[in-house]
């Protein structure tokens, strides 16, 4: 599906590394495999909403990111916005300055955590899912390709059992 919705768009790429990885996938290790491929010449960012990123805490070698790759924050319905050093994990807030002119904190390797505010529309993979499972529409929330993709594979939908006698 994420092939169906780039497709087109010159400045996107999909990757299946995670899927030819065996075992769990961590998304540290991608990272670092990306960083393999472009030899230091690019920079690498993550796009994030505000409810995973408040989250990253979390995650496999949480700290190695913030100096591996450079993050877009990006708002999403229902989630309080990245405003203050404070969403920073504890253990690392030392590590960052705030850029307010730039909406931005910096960390000490140099990589940034970019904070966006944008067109709040809530789209999720949830919300895909139970609009198919009602019988409503999914146009304007996923491209036509992506659309057409589900419908046909009959993604998502629910199979009603039906009662014997």
């Amino acid at each position: 599906m994420v092939k169906r919705a780039i497709r087109g768009n010159r400045f996107f790429r999909a990757s299946d590394i995670e899927l030819q990885r065996p075992g769990k996938s961590y998304s540290i290790d991608t990272i670092r495999h990306f960083h393999g491929l472009a030899g230091g010449e690019q920079k690498i960012f993550f796009i994030i909403g505000t409810d995973a990123f408040r989250e990253i805490y979390t995650w496999k070698d949480y700290p190695a990111f913030f100096s591996a790759c450079n993050f877009i924050v990006m708002d999403r319905p229902g989630a309080p916005g990245v405003q203050a050093q404070q969403t920073l994990p504890r253990d690392i807030r030392n590590e960052f300055t705030f850029r307010n002119t730039e909406r931005c904190f910096v960390h000490i390797s140099g990589c940034r955590i970019h904070l966006y505010s944008v067109t709040q529309l809530d789209i999720s993979s949830t919300v895909i899912r139970t609009h198919i499972q009602q019988g409503r529409s999914i146009r304007y929330l996923v491209p036509p390709a992506v659309e057409r993709y589900i419908a046909d594979q009959r993604l998502y939908q629910v199979t009603q059992k039906r009662l014997s006698g």
